[in-house]
């Protein structure tokens, strides 16, 4: 062997040396495991939440529903990039139950994450009473959902819930949960498909798609006028899209039919 080679030799000896000292990754403590992804539903949820209150009670009427169409896709967007590695970035009941019926939570937080959740959507409701005035905050009811007032509309907007929470909890599935089609792209997806949701649906349900979006305004205005469809729409929808690819759109893994 030359000496050429033996140096070339020690200088791999080195540097293979020099990545084995590399320090461990740890993984993650009872903090980052339990509280932080909690902590991080409930101030996701209320910023969320808050912006988007805020965007219906100070709602400029020359803008119609493109204001809070791009406020609420854009929190969505902002919000879920941010806290996806903390928590995973859900913000929404629905989106929950969906995610841990497709695979991709355990059992043991659903709980947690749900009352994260709504008390993030009752304190984000709180927040936006604080900034509004008294006058808009009255005329816009406290930005619950107060669009339905008769029989009549009741049916449309119950689909309407059910679909459009459907669509976007597909998405949150196919691009995050689903191997096969996972995307880094999932906040700006999510984001979009909120902003189409509410422009498409916003004047026959108000698209809400998020019970701790409708709770939080309902408590704090006391405002509870067909309230009850904005659980059973989106939570169905929710579970409908888990359904979905559960059981024919998720790849080998997630799937359970036809492998």
């Amino acid at each position: 062997m030359t000496e050429g080679t033996m140096e070339l030799g020690d200088v791999g000896t080195s540097l293979m040396a020099s990545d084995s000292k590399k320090a461990p990754v740890k993984p993650p403590n009872k903090f980052e495991r339990l509280v932080q992804p909690c902590l991080a539903e409930l101030v996701g949820t209320m910023f969320f939440v808050f912006i988007g209150c805020v965007s219906v009670i100070e709602n400029v009427e020359a803008a119609g529903r493109l204001q809070p169409a791009l406020v609420h896709g854009l929190a969505v967007a902002v919000m879920v990039a941010c806290m996806a590695e903390i928590s995973g970035s859900h913000f929404n009941p629905p989106f929950t139950i969906a995610i841990y019926l497709c695979g991709g939570m355990k059992l043991n937080m659903v709980g947690p994450y749900l009352i994260s959740q709504l008390i993030g959507g009752v304190l984000g409701a709180s927040m936006s009473k604080l900034m509004t005035t008294t006058e808009n905050y009255s005329k816009a009811q406290g930005a619950a959902f107060a669009l339905l007032q008769s029989q009549d509309q009741l049916w449309g907007a119950l689909f309407g819930e059910i679909a459009m929470t459907c669509l976007v909890t597909m998405v949150v599935l196919l691009g995050a949960v689903n191997a096969k089609s996972s995307s880094p792209m999932v906040p700006f997806m999510v984001g979009c498909t909120v902003i189409i949701n509410i422009l498409a649906g916003g004047d026959v349900s108000g698209t809400c798609l998020n019970p701790a979006r409708a709770l939080g305004p309902a408590i704090v205005a006391n405002y509870w006028t067909y309230h009850w469809v904005y659980w059973v729409g989106p939570i169905t929808g929710g579970l409908v899209a888990a359904a979905l690819v559960r059981l024919l759109l998720g790849d080998r893994k997630t799937r359970i039919l036809m492998k």
